[in-house]
């Protein structure tokens, strides 16, 4: 919003507006692939408990399901992070009159990167070292970098 409403002051306005809207878009559609492959590992997590037996190629299966299951959430905190950037752009050299909501955009897309970097610590398919985690938790730290540029002291 706030690019869109800087475009008359801010030459870089509708780059911004037009990254926004792409990170948009593959968020909604990542929103619904981490629902669905959190289900198919939880299914594939039950199924494997309720055999007594070792079986590769259902543990492969489930290996593999867990994986699906810690990717979605790592894509959601690196956009957590490119979203916060974006904000803290935007507040910075937009329309002063919407920095309030760049800065809460910001704050937003921090708390999303913080929360998506815990789904993947705690997903069962990530290991101490693992290094998704390290690249999650990079992306949660660029996030709350980004929103406290703009949630500083107000000017």
């Amino acid at each position: 919003m706030v690019a869109r409403c800087s475009r008359d002051s801010w030459g870089e306005a509708a780059g911004v507006a037009a990254q926004a809207q792409t990170i948009r878009d593959r968020a909604v559609v990542l929103a619904h692939t981490d629902g669905k492959v959190w289900e198919d590992a939880l299914a594939a997590l039950g199924n494997a408990q309720a055999k007594d037996a070792s079986d590769a190629r259902r543990d492969f299966a489930l290996e593999q399901k867990l994986e699906r299951a810690a990717a979605a959430p790592l894509e959601i905190a690196e956009l957590g992070a490119d979203v916060a950037a974006l904000a803290a752009l935007a507040g910075e050299r937009g329309e002063g009159t919407y920095r309030a909501d760049a800065s809460a955009a910001a704050a937003l897309a921090a708390g999303a990167a913080r929360a998506a970097a815990h789904l993947v610590q705690v997903n069962l398919g990530v290991r101490p070292g693992d290094e998704r985690l390290a690249r999650a938790r990079a992306s949660q730290h660029a996030a709350d970098d980004a929103a406290a540029r703009l949630l500083g002291p107000t000017r």
